[in-house]
């Protein structure tokens, strides 16, 4: 890989070529969704466009009047124009592109729903969806009126996660035999780290072996109890309907490949055990997601996947030299987007990826509700 060109996958596994300096081939008109107090403006992501040739931000709408006033000077200042309703911006606007930027989810769909039918492209915030109904139906729209969206799960467009991914693609680990993933597993451990940082591991999960699970099996309990139905409850935000504190789940892959996943109430909340072990029959690679940029995966040449001979500990580098701050991993994420719009492909983290993510949460509810092992994709849709 040169300096700046990124190495990443679209939804249909084919590999494609993302400019960390991309410059779009014409003009196009951004605006921005925020609700301050209300899932805010997630990772920043209203200042995703800083930098990009080509992409003016001409409005952003808050319903939160404070909150509008302050985006407004962070995203350009006099030149933004400022909305209480999202609806009437997009109507009054005609933007090519919409920014859904709150990381909340109780208004994902509707949001979705007015930028796709005024034809615009969509750079989002994750999670997807709230429930998997509703992450059908924004798959269902992005098809329907034929735009572009772009999910932030950054991780993704990040060179060191291709770097890991290309060391398992050129017979460095060997065979791969499993893949281990661990949620945050703050204060939110269990159900809401599922839903809000699990669908991260997830996206890698079916980014590493460029494939679909084909069936969950999961276990999930709260303080110590079986979790039923009726202890299902609303999260700390509005992300859907969780439960809880501890939960485990085996994803089968094609080729016999298992990946594991875990989030369980501890007494250790730094979030370091975040992110995705790749075990090989060779070596072993570590991807943590506990930062955005992502830190460094660390890469361990050793069947028996720890430095049994000495092996020594090797951190798979930025091949761009290590981002400092968020913005760099959102903007590689905003140039994405603008390369598949004017090339036909699909975004890094497209619609269908994203609705994976939400179709493999509610497998884990699914299969552990029903005591069996439950086949994707889910009979159920509700």
């Amino acid at each position: 890989m040169t300096r700046r060109k990124l190495l990443v996958t679209s939804a249909s596994g084919t590999l494609a070529l993302a400019a960390a300096d991309y410059i779009p081939k014409r003009k196009y008109r951004a605006v921005i969704i925020g609700h301050t107090g209300q899932g805010n403006y997630g990772h920043d992501w209203h200042t995703a466009w800083h930098g990009i040739a080509n992409v003016e931000v001409t409005a952003l709408a808050d319903a939160n009047e404070a909150g509008r006033q302050k985006a407004i000077q962070q995203v350009g200042g006099a030149g933004v124009k400022g909305y209480a309703e999202y609806r009437e911006m997009i109507a009054r606007e005609k933007p090519d592109i919409v920014n859904i930027c709150p990381r909340t989810l109780d208004e994902r769909l509707a949001m979705v729903t007015a930028a796709a039918e005024a034809g615009a492209h969509i750079l989002m915030e994750k999670p997807f969806a709230r429930n998997l109904r509703e992450a059908d139906a924004i798959e269902a729209l992005v098809k329907k009126h034929k735009i572009k969206l772009q999910l932030g799960h950054s991780a993704r467009g990040m060179s060191v996660t291709a770097g890991a991914r290309d060391l398992l693609r050129n017979g460095k680990l060997g065979v791969l035999e499993e893949i281990r993933a661990r949620g945050k597993e703050d204060r939110r451990a269990g159900g809401e780290d599922l839903i809000v940082l699990g669908t991260h591991c997830f996206d890698l999960m079916r980014y590493f072996t460029g494939a679909n699970p084909e069936w969950v099996f999961a276990h999930a309990t709260e303080k110590g109890r079986e979790l039923t139905s009726a202890m299902m409850h609303p999260a700390g935000e509005a992300v859907g309907q969780i439960g809880g504190d501890n939960i485990s789940a085996m994803f089968g892959f094609p080729n016999g490949v298992h990946a594991y996943f875990g989030s369980q109430n501890n007494d250790v909340l730094t979030g370091s055990r975040f992110g995705v072990f790749l075990n090989g029959s060779r070596g072993f690679v570590f991807v943590p997601l506990n930062a955005v940029p992502s830190d460094e995966p660390y890469h361990l040449d050793s069947p028996a996947w720890v430095p049994e001979k000495g092996e020594p500990w090797v951190r798979i580098p930025y091949a761009e030299g290590k981002p400092s701050d968020r913005h760099f991993a959102n903007k590689v994420m905003a140039l994405d987007l603008l390369e598949a719009i004017e090339t036909g492909r699909e975004p890094v983290c497209s619609a269908q990826d994203g609705r994976w993510t939400i179709e493999m949460v509610a497998g884990i509810y699914a299969s552990h509700f029903s005591g069996a092992r439950t086949r994707f994709p889910l009979s159920k849709r509700a």
